[in-house]
C-alpha cells in the first residue's frame, strides 16, 4: 500500500509554524557540519476511516479510540468519528441501492460523534448494535493526533460471519492488496470503500485467481461519493467461483479507506485487512498456538515469478514446515498452500523469505480455530515492522494476546499497558524477543482496570520486531476470535532543519 502523504503535510505545517519564512541553506562547501538531522516532530493531524461493521441484526459493535502520550504535544487537540454521509443527504427515508454492493445504503445526516475520545493516554468507547450501524470517519488534530488509533470490534451471534470480527480503522490512501478473498460457495466477502473527502473518489478494483486476472463487469470506475462509503460485494463483479483470490484496489482520483469483509456460511468471517507493500521479503506475525490449520495466499503483482523459502518462527526458532519448504508464485496468479496445524501448540509467524531472485510478493493467511462445527476464521496479513512505536486498543484482562516476533535477531520491546477507559493506573513492561523466535507475552494489566485498555508497543533496539494482537470470546462453545497487526503508528514526522533567511523577504 502506497504511503499517506497525510504525516509530510502535517510535518511541514509544523515546520511553517515554527520557522515562518524559512529556506534551506544550500552549503558553501562540504564539511563535518554541513549536515543537520531532521527534527522528529509529532503530526498534527491524522485521518481514520473505519467500514461499516455489519448487516446482521445480532451484532454488537464496539468502537475503541486510543491516542499513546507522545512528547511535545501538550498543547489543545480534538478527534471525533462520525457517521459518512453524502453531502446532498436530505432526510431519514433518503437511502439509496447499488448494483455492485447488494446493500441498501441509509445517507443521513450524522447527529452527533460516536466516540469523542478522552486525553492521550486513555481510550474512549462508544458501542452500537443491529445491521444499520454506518461507516465512520475520523479526524484527530493537535495532541490527539499522533498514533492516533481506532478498533472496530463487532460480535454476531449466529448467522453467516458469526463470531467475532474486527478491525483497525485505516488512513485513507490510493493503493491496497488484498490476498485472501474468495468466491467459493460458502463466502460473503465485501470490498468496503469510504471516502472522507468533499469530492468524489474512483477507484478500479481488480481480481486475479490461480490463472491470472478475471474478467470483471463493474470493476472499473467506481464512484465513492464524497463522504460516503460503499460495499462493493466480490461475486457481483465476477461469474467466477474461485477458493483464494487477489483483490487489487487502486483509486483512479481521490482517495479511500479500503478494507474486506469476509463471511463464511460454516467458518465464522473476519475483516481482511490490506497487506503491507509488496516486497521480496514478507512477514505474517502472530498465528495462533492453538490453530488447528492455516492457509498461506500470496501474489506476485509484476512481471516475474517468485520463488518464495516459507519458513516458520517459532517459540524456539526458524523451522521449516514439513513438504512446504517453498512456495512457487506465478507472476499475477494467486497461489495457495494448506499448512495445517503448522504451529503445533506454540506461537508462531509465517517468515517469507525469496530462495534467488527477490521478487516483490503481497500474503496473508487464513486461520482456523476449533473443531467440526465449531470453528471460527480469522485473517492476518503480511505487515511491516513495528519500528518506532504501534498501539492497539480495546485489550481486556482476559481474552487478549500479544505476539512478538523478531526474525532478523535478538530485540527487547517495551509495552506498555494504558489506563483503562473507566480507570486505572498505566503500567510498563520490557521483553527480549530471541532472533528467529515468536513469542506470546504475558500482558502487563493496569493496576485497578475498569474497562478496557489499550496496548503502545516501542522497540527499544534497531533490530526489526513485528507484532500482532489477538482478541478472544468464546460463545457457546465456538472459539471467536479476531487478529489485528501492529506497523508502525507514524505518530512523527521528519521535518529538515532550516534557519530563518530574511533575504527571501527581499526577493
Amino acid at each position: 500500500m502506497n504511503r499517506t502523504t497525510m504525516s509530510l503535510i502535517a510535518g511541514t505545517a509544523a515546520l511553517a509554524a515554527v520557522t515562518g519564512f524559512a529556506t534551506l541553506n544550500q552549503p558553501d562547501a562540504a564539511g563535518p557540519d554541513t549536515a543537520k538531522a531532521a527534527a522528529e516532530l509529532p503530526v498534527e493531524r491524522t485521518s481514520l476511516l473505519c467500514p461499516s461493521p455489519s448487516t446482521s441484526d445480532l451484532a454488537d459493535t464496539s468502537y475503541t479510540s486510543f491516542t499513546p502520550v507522545t512528547k511535545g504535544t501538550d498543547g489543545d487537540g480534538t478527534a471525533e468519528l462520525v457517521a459518512a454521509t453524502t453531502e446532498s443527504a436530505a432526510t431519514p427515508s433518503d437511502k439509496t441501492s447499488d448494483k455492485t454492493s447488494g446493500k441498501t445504503s441509509d445517507k443521513k445526516k450524522a447527529t452527533k460523534p460516536v466516540v469523542t475520545p478522552k486525553a492521550p493516554g486513555t481510550p474512549a468507547v462508544g458501542d452500537t448494535s443491529g445491521g444499520e450501524a454506518p461507516a465512520l470517519l475520523g479526524t484527530a488534530e493537535g495532541k490527539f493526533a499522533p498514533g492516533w488509533t481506532v478498533q472496530e470490534t463487532t460480535e454476531v451471534a449466529a448467522g453467516s460471519g458469526r463470531g467475532l470480527q474486527g478491525v483497525t480503522c485505516t488512513a485513507p490512501d490510493t493503493e491496497f492488496w488484498f490476498p485472501g478473498v474468495s468466491t467459493a460457495a460458502d463466502r460473503t466477502d465485501y470490498v468496503h470503500l469510504t471516502n472522507p473527502d468533499d469530492s468524489a473518489a474512483v477507484a478500479d478494483i481488480e481480481l486475479y485467481g490461480k490463472d491470472g486476472a478475471l474478467s470483471t463487469t463493474v470493476g472499473e470506475g467506481i464512484t465513492i461519493p464524497a463522504h460516503s462509503s460503499e460495499p462493493i460485494l466480490l461475486s457481483t463483479l465476477t461469474g467466477e467461483k474461485q477458493e483464494d483470490l487477489t483483490v487489487h484496489v487502486n483509486v483512479r482520483s481521490g482517495r479511500v479507506g479500503a478494507a474486506v469483509q469476509a463471511l463464511d456460511e460454516k467458518l465464522g468471517g473476519d475483516w481482511l485487512a490490506a497487506s503491507a507493500d509488496p516486497a521480496g521479503t514478507q512477514v505474517v506475525p502472530g498465528i495462533p498456538k492453538d490453530a488447528t490449520a492455516v492457509r498461506l495466499i500470496a501474489y506476485a503483482p509484476g512481471d516475474a515469478d517468485a520463488d518464495l523459502k516459507v519458513q516458520l518462527a517459532s517459540a524456539s526458532g526458524l523451522i521449516t514446515p514439513a513438504g512446504h519448504e517453498t512456495l512457487h508464485v506465478k507472476a499475477g496468479m494467486t497461489a495457495s498452500v494448506d499448512l495445517g496445524d503448522v504451529t503445533r501448540g506454540e506461537a508462531g509467524s509465517l517468515v517469507l523469505t525469496p530462495t534467488g531472485q527477490s521478487v516483490p510478493v503481497v500474503a496473508a493467511v487464513r486461520v482456523l480455530r476449533g473443531k467440526g462445527t465449531d470453528q471460527e476464521s480469522a485473517f492476518i496479513t503480511a505487515t511491516a515492522p513495528v519500528g518506532t512505536r504501534a498501539s492497539a486498543a480495546d485489550n481486556s484482562a482476559k481474552g487478549s494476546t500479544l505476539s512478538l516476533t523478531a526474525p532478523k535477531g535478538t530485540a527487547k520491546v517495551k509495552v506498555t499497558a494504558s489506563a483503562g477507559s473507566g480507570g486505572g493506573t498505566a503500567v510498563s513492561k520490557t521483553y527480549t524477543v530471541k532472533a528467529g523466535t515468536t513469542q506470546d507475552v504475558e500482558l502487563p494489566v493496569p493496576t485497578g482496570l475498569k474497562g478496557t485498555y489499550a496496548l503502545t508497543v516501542e522497540p527499544l533496539t534497531d533490530t526489526p520486531v513485528y507484532a500482532s494482537r489477538t482478541l478472544s470470546a468464546t460463545q457457546e462453545g465456538v472459539p471467536g476470535f479476531t487478529i489485528q497487526t501492529l506497523p508502525d503508528d507514524r505518530g512523527t514526522v521528519a521535518v529538515p532543519a532550516a534557519d530563518e533567511d530574511v533575504a527571501v523577504l527581499q526577493k
